[in-house]
């Protein structure tokens, strides 16, 4: 997915991108010239998890973008506050949300305790929630407004609930703010869509679920920042409440070749569907 440069002077307010989806999407629209704003958590180096905030920077500025550091817990509003009204200092306004903050738990109801319960939900439909509204109105001042969520289509099978109750609701939570937002600010033209992936992607979460194997059968993250990258290029009056999924986007966008994003290439066709995915990856196009 060639970059166009139709993200040059856009200012993209990320969460979550010190690394993995966010920090991938960042450096893309960094490629086009953008300006950052990476909200996340991470400043100082963690012992297992690889980037800072301020790594993410660097990295930003040297692919040809601007960036504003933040550190921000989605659960706090005076953080995301102070970090929106950081980037309109610096950049002069917001035209663009990324929704990639998140929290997991694959547990079930009796081994979930209500710590972790009320963690995904403060994080993932409260933070979603909250950066949203913040910042709505920056993006109703912007020439194409958009607003990007990490989360999965709506399907209301028993079994995505049963397996894991407490973390369902919480990414539900996430894609029913799309829901809702998509169609309360369609009037102004701020496009509100969902983004997810077919196939699992190689991140922190992944190896904290699987361990040392959850690359073999994974994308790269590249696959998810090349599919937003796609979307938030398009006009936003013509592109909202929407639930996209990362290979139909590119292969829409005329992307040939998706075995390049998989992390083991001779496990192309073994890729293993990402949680809410019923169709078998290794059915997907590539």
């Amino acid at each position: 997915m060639k970059n166009t440069g139709k993200l040059r002077g856009k200012t993209l307010f990320i969460t979550g991108a010190s690394r993995g989806i966010g920090k991938a999407i960042a450096l893309k629209a960094a490629c086009d010239g953008a300006n950052v704003v990476i909200a996340a958590k991470t400043a100082e180096p963690h012992p297992k998890l690889p980037g800072t905030i301020y790594t993410v920077a660097a990295e930003i500025e040297e692919a040809g973008g601007k960036a504003l550091p933040c550190i921000v817990d989605v659960r706090d509003e005076q953080q995301i506050r102070k970090a929106v009204e950081a980037a309109i200092d610096k950049f002069g306004g917001i035209d663009i949300v990324i929704n990639n903050a998140s929290a997991i738990s694959k547990t079930q109801t009796l081994q979930t305790d209500m710590k972790r319960y009320d963690l995904m939900h403060n994080i993932n439909t409260r933070g979603t929630f909250l950066v949203s509204k913040v910042c709505l109105p920056y993006l109703l001042k912007s020439d194409n407004p958009h607003i990007l969520t990490m989360s999965p289509p709506l399907n209301m099978k028993a079994e995505h609930f049963s397996i894991h109750m407490a973390y369902t609701i919480a990414k539900y939570g996430m894609s029913m703010c799309v829901l809702g937002l998509a169609e309360e600010f369609r009037p102004q033209g701020v496009a509100v869509n969902a983004l997810w992936p077919r196939s699992t992607i190689h991140t922190a979460a992944v190896d904290m679920l699987y361990g040392s194997k959850g690359a073999l059968h994974s994308r790269k993250p590249e696959v998810m920042a090349d599919a937003a990258y796609a979307i938030l290029c398009r006009d936003a009056r013509q592109c909202t409440g929407n639930f996209f999924i990362d290979e139909d986007v590119l292969l829409d966008a005329g992307v040939k070749n998706l075995a390049k994003y998989a992390c083991h290439p001779e496990n192309v066709h073994k890729l293993k569907a990402a949680i809410f995915m019923d169709v078998n990856c290794a059915a997907s196009k590539l």
